[in-house]
């Protein structure tokens, strides 16, 4: 890409330079900021055009330089999925108007389509188990195209966790959860405690387990990251990509149902939710994997729950409500892997 493709702030956004890269002219744009911007920044574009106007969103990449070099990683894990990935595969997401890059990947832009008013999930509320349901069905719309495709591994950042990653995750993981249960005491109770503790003696053996099965994951694929139609129909959609990567793809499952839903809806629902997704993965063509393996990989999967939420809190910005959020999403995922015994699953 050329460097006038990127820009990285709000300046940039002029009518000119969208009309050069959207190919049609723009007469004005109003520009508005959203979101808090913690690992990036999001932009509200009002295009004035000849055929009247329209709105679209404009992710930017940090405002301080260093932090872009540092998250480049994830700027390019996104800008990848939406450029390469997200044609190959059935998942719902923004539509993608214009991706340009740097060579480093730390400055980056993304102009994709605007879905409000469609509403975020609200992680610390939870969501409904119809809500669950249009969530998982999508999720296999990421997975099943590409499952176990060994033509994933040839693309440029994508890769199975290999010794050396699992060392480092294991690294960073056990002072994590101390600092976690510590600060974040008022929000997790000792039998969570007690969970969080084990995970650090399996986590390392867990991030290497069952890398036969494998397809693109999303990381993060959680309330705060769906956003789900204003009518209450279905047809969520997923955002925020930055943490794509190649891993047993119940790693998305388990997370998403486990973080989403309240303790008892979820016990109530589970295996629904986990036969819905199954029933999509095989429309898409996936075969030798039967409805038992899917229910013992989402046990296994568990693990996910924690661990990305002890290293979102710790290792990102601390706010109240992510405080919160952080809590009700080990709470819930805590609880799962009691009843699934899933530290001994591993």
């Amino acid at each position: 890409m050329s460097a006038g493709q990127v820009v990285v702030d709000a300046a940039g956004l002029t009518a000119g330079w969208l009309s050069g890269v959207l190919d049609r002219p723009v007469t004005d744009v109003a520009v508005e900021r959203v979101g808090t911007g913690q690992i990036g920044t999001c932009f509200r574009l009002t295009l004035t055009t000849p055929a009247g106007t329209e709105r679209l969103v404009a992710k930017l990449p940090a405002a301080d330089p260093g932090l872009r070099e540092m998250l480049a990683g994830a700027y390019r894990g996104e800008v990848r999925f939406y450029t390469v990935l997200a044609p190959t595969v059935d998942v719902r997401v923004p539509a993608l108007h214009h991706a340009a890059m740097s060579p480093s990947g730390g400055d980056f832009t993304l102009l994709l389509e605007d879905l409000a008013p469609w509403r975020q999930g609200d992680q610390i509320a939870g969501c409904t188990p119809e809500q669950a349901h249009d969530a998982v069905v999508n999720l296999a719309g990421l997975h099943g195209p590409r499952w176990c495709d060994p033509a994933l591994l040839g693309i440029e950042g994508l890769s199975i966790n290999g010794p050396d990653d699992a060392a480092l995750l294991a690294e960073v993981y056990a002072p994590a959860v101390e600092t976690f249960v510590t600060e974040l005491a008022e929000h997790v109770a000792e039998p969570d405690r007690e969970v969080l503790r084990r995970t650090v003696d399996v986590i390392e053996r867990w991030a290497l387990a069952r890398a036969e099965r494998f397809a693109p994951v999303h990381g993060d694929y959680r309330l705060d990251n769906l956003l789900f139609p204003d009518d209450g129909g279905r047809g969520v959609c997923a955002v925020d990509w930055q943490t794509l990567s190649l891993a047993l793809p119940a790693r998305d499952l388990a997370y998403a149902v486990a973080t989403s839903l309240p303790v008892g809806e979820r016990r109530r629902h589970e295996e629904a939710l986990v036969a819905a997704y199954h029933e999509r993965l095989t429309g898409y063509g996936v075969t030798g994997y039967p409805l038992a393996d899917a229910w013992d990989d989402y046990r296994f999967a568990m693990l996910q729950g924690p661990l990305v939420a002890v290293l979102g809190c710790v290792y990102g910005t601390r706010t109240d409500r992510g405080d919160a959020m952080f809590g009700a999403m080990v709470q819930r995922t805590c609880a799962a892997i009691r009843d699934h015994g899933s530290l001994d699953h591993v």
